[in-house]
């Protein structure tokens, strides 16, 4: 464990307003002109504007100390939608795309989601488990700590079951936090009659009983589930104490928007296609709205309206979709740029979309995606000295130092910070 502090900092806290931040609150970053930040035995110790000379704490305790020089410290990045673990490659569906060919007639000809499938079935669970790790690190050097992963491409009880189990042994192994999220409904596989019957009475009740309470995702489209598929899989899920979310609207609008809200979905993600009507429910409700810009980048330039549904009042939150056919996309930064140049989201709105607001949507808001006395030691400290860079560079250089659980595990030049004590 690194006890740490990091000084002369403009520090985004995002620790002011209620949670999930929604409408006018999405821009206010809590924003430290000049502070410190202390890390002590994994966990944020003090937050406080001056110098760290002013800090009350044992002086005899070895510190790391790093002088930000003006630089920008916030939380780490909060990935609420992945699609991480996978086994396989798409490029000759990603070549075929480069050519015209849509992806749902990728996915009706047997390419997509069941290509995946494939490989995932024929993969063993520590395979799974040990490309995942390697993605997360990744994720990791790009300021992401906090990762939710679903399963969703082994469409059987048994390949479901060890994709879960090999998301569980991968949070095992590393400092980040991992959150498993079942998506059994992911697609229909045409070579099972009755599908999705069997992932309702089958599936479900076998991963519930295996991880409880675990999160229940379906996609609700055109060609994959239905929504009258998709809410018998809901109540069965609530009945087995399961919260639920679903991608809907990513191509066309079911009515499945609406249905979700008055389950009690935790999330509804994609949206690029909601209607007017139905965003007012979502503005009106609970339910946070996850906006996956990767996708619309990488299949057809659609694109959700963030900058209607922040104004209307709907609480968002942001994230990659990091998957190896619609969004092979590990950066939230990236994400971020997106949301500002295609929602209309400011650049405010979208670092508290991809931290505190993705943090609610795990149920993790206590824990990460604030800079806050208690919070896990998951920090940030970025190559500007103004946040808004995050959105305004494409592709920059990482961070320059992360921390995950109060480690500092990745620095990215030691030319560029000074620092003293031993790391």
């Amino acid at each position: 464990m690194s006890d740490f502090i990091i000084a002369n900092a403009r520090i985004i806290t995002l620790d002011q307003g209620d949670l999930p931040r929604r409408g006018g609150e999405m821009g206010n970053l809590g924003v430290i002109e000049n502070g410190y930040v202390l890390v002590l035995n994994g966990k944020i110790d003090q937050v406080q504007s001056g110098s760290p000379d002013e800090a009350v704490f044992d002086k005899s305790e070895e510190l790391v100390v790093v002088d930000a020089e003006g630089r920008v410290v916030m939380p780490t990045f909060v990935d609420c939608h992945t699609h991480t673990c996978w086994a396989g490659s798409r490029l000759d569906e990603f070549e075929a795309g480069l050519h015209g060919v849509p992806y749902l007639d990728i996915l009706a000809q047997g390419g997509g989601i069941m290509s995946t499938v494939k490989s995932v079935r024929d993969a063993t669970q520590e395979e799974l488990a040990t490309s995942l790790v390697g993605r997360i690190a990744l994720m990791a050097s790009m300021g992401t700590t906090v990762v939710e992963v679903k399963s969703g491409y082994g469409l059987s009880t048994e390949a479901e079951l060890k994709m879960l189990r090999a998301i569980h042994d991968a949070s095992q192994e590393i400092p980040q936090l991992v959150s498993g999220t079942f998506l059994g409904a992911h697609a229909i596989d045409p070579e099972v009659d009755n599908f999705t019957d069997l992932v309702i009475d089958e599936t479900l009740p076998a991963v519930a009983a295996e991880f409880p309470n675990i999160t229940c995702d379906a996609y609700c489209e055109e060609g994959a589930w239905s929504v009258d598929e998709t809410t018998k899989l809901f109540q069965k899920a609530i009945d087995l104490g399961c919260p639920i979310r679903v991608h809907l609207d990513q191509f066309n609008a079911l009515g499945m928007l609406s249905k979700a809200i008055e389950l009690g979905a935790v999330s509804v993600d994609h949206l690029e296609h909601s209607t007017d009507k139905e965003l007012a429910l979502l503005a009106d409700s609970s339910t946070i709205g996850v906006l996956l810009p990767a996708s619309g980048f990488c299949l057809n330039d659609a694109y959700a309206r963030g900058r209607f549904m922040i104004d209307a009042g709907c609480s968002i939150a942001l994230a990659t979709n990091f998957n190896p056919g619609s969004a092979p996309m590990p950066s939230m930064p990236f994400a971020i740029a997106l949301a500002c140049r295609r929602l209309g989201l400011t650049p405010a709105e979208a670092i508290t979309a991809a931290t505190v607001n993705a943090a609610c949507v795990l149920g993790l808001q206590d824990k990460v995606g604030r800079i806050k006395v208690g919070f896990r030691g998951d920090i940030q400290l970025l190559d500007c000295e103004d946040e808004r860079e995050l959105a305004w560079q494409i592709c920059g250089g990482g961070p320059l130092l992360v921390s995950i659980d109060g480690e500092i595990v990745h620095l990215l030049s030691d030319g560029e910070l000074e620092m003293d004590g031993d790391e």
